[in-house]
């Protein structure tokens, strides 16, 4: 399947304070992350949307990953479930950290609820802050990939918090005809 992929960056923190959080809903740090924990909220948020490429990741993969130092998820929760999450990853170069956003969404029972927004305000914040919980040098970019095969907002919401396009790559990939779902990307079976 071709494949549009866009990398979108920020070189200036925003200014002003992120939108709350509607009533009844929740923003919290994770103190620490679980390999398994990582592996759901990856499926959860990403089945619908053909995310596909860590489902085969072993548990050793998965937890390389999340040991790089300065590694925040930030899970949003609101009715007793986890309703998306933030998962930002440093990286230092030059003497300057370079935050990727990792990975970003809402669960398919959140979508359309307007929460994507706030969500990633506060994951852009929460990116910039990050020398302020780790031990890494100011941060000199906030960035992201997304792609065609991501939810139809995702461009305009990244779009929408002054993050800029940077790069456009089209490439073939090997993907699923359709989109798993959240519970075969969990571990369900068919």
């Amino acid at each position: 399947m071709r494949v549009t992929t866009w990398t979108l960056d920020m070189r200036e923190p925003p200014t002003g304070a992120a939108r709350p959080l509607p009533a009844g809903v929740r923003l919290e740090r994770a103190a620490s992350m679980t390999p398994e924990y990582a592996r759901f909220l990856y499926g959860l948020v990403g089945g619908p949307w053909r995310w596909v490429d860590r489902l085969a990741w072993s548990r050793r993969e998965w937890s390389d990953d999340l040991e790089v130092p300065g590694t925040e998820f930030r899970i949003l929760y609101g009715e007793g479930l986890p309703l998306g999450y933030t998962h930002l990853q440093p990286l230092v170069v030059d003497g300057a950290t370079r935050v990727e956003i990792r990975y970003f969404g809402v669960a398919e029972q959140a979508i359309g609820r307007g929460l994507g927004g706030p969500l990633l305000e506060h994951a852009i914040r929460a990116a910039w802050t990050l020398p302020e919980r780790a031990d890494l040098p100011a941060v000199q970019r906030v960035w992201v990939h997304t792609c065609s095969l991501d939810g139809p907002a995702a461009l305009a919401n990244y779009q929408a918090r002054s993050l800029v396009i940077r790069a456009t790559e089209v490439t073939d990939e090997a993907v699923p005809d359709a989109p798993l779902g959240a519970w075969i990307s969990t571990g369900g079976t068919a």
